[in-house]
């Protein structure tokens, strides 16, 4: 069975990562979820999520697929901060510059940033999607950086070569250049001909 790391940090564009989920949970694909404080604010402002109960506990009645595994950002000792924990690579959308900066100059400060160095320092995939524009020269560097590295940004920029009709058809769009970078059929938007 597949199973890769899912990071939402607190950008702007947290449906991308929770599609990215739901779209991995429906093809069995088990899901390795760890997401910053900051995503749990954006949840909330942005999707409406209700986490006075917890971020695990959110994510659980979200989703409600035992395929799951939910970590908090700040506990260390677990199975995916590990390279001898075998998966299929690890993708964090949306990535805000601040983790991107982090996994960049390897700081590891906490699980996020432990599971991407993990996840390069393995040679696994480690694909970004970062947050929404402008980017300053920090941020490209770091990226730069990373993409030395081996990891594959994809930035959320949607093409319209498929017609979108909705913001949907856009989320999918950039859903399923993630899948494609993954190596993962789907059917989400219409291909170039």
């Amino acid at each position: 069975m597949r199973k890769h790391i899912v990071a939402i940090t607190g950008a702007s564009g947290v449906i991308y990562g929770i599609r990215l989920v739901e779209e991995l949970l429906k093809r069995e694909i088990e899901v390795h979820l760890v997401a910053s404080r900051a995503a749990c604010l954006v949840l909330e402002e942005e999707l409406g999520w209700d986490l006075s109960g917890g971020a695990e506990t959110a994510f659980s009645r979200y989703f409600s697929v035992g395929r799951l595994k939910f970590y908090e950002n700040d506990n260390l000792a677990v199975a995916i901060a590990s390279g001898s924990f075998m998966n299929d690579g690890m993708v964090v959308i949306p990535c805000s510059m601040g983790t991107l900066s982090g996994i960049a100059h390897g700081s590891s400060s906490n699980l996020l940033e432990r599971a991407a160095d993990v996840t390069l320092k393995e040679k696994r995939p480690l694909i970004l999607v970062p947050r929404e524009t402008p980017l300053n020269s920090i941020h490209l560097r770091n990226m730069l950086t990373l993409s030395e590295m081996g990891a594959h940004i994809i930035p959320p920029m949607p093409g319209f070569y498929h017609h979108p009709q909705s913001l949907d058809d856009i989320i999918s769009f950039v859903v399923g250049k993630v899948l494609d970078a993954m190596g993962i059929e789907h059917q989400l938007y219409k291909r170039y001909e």
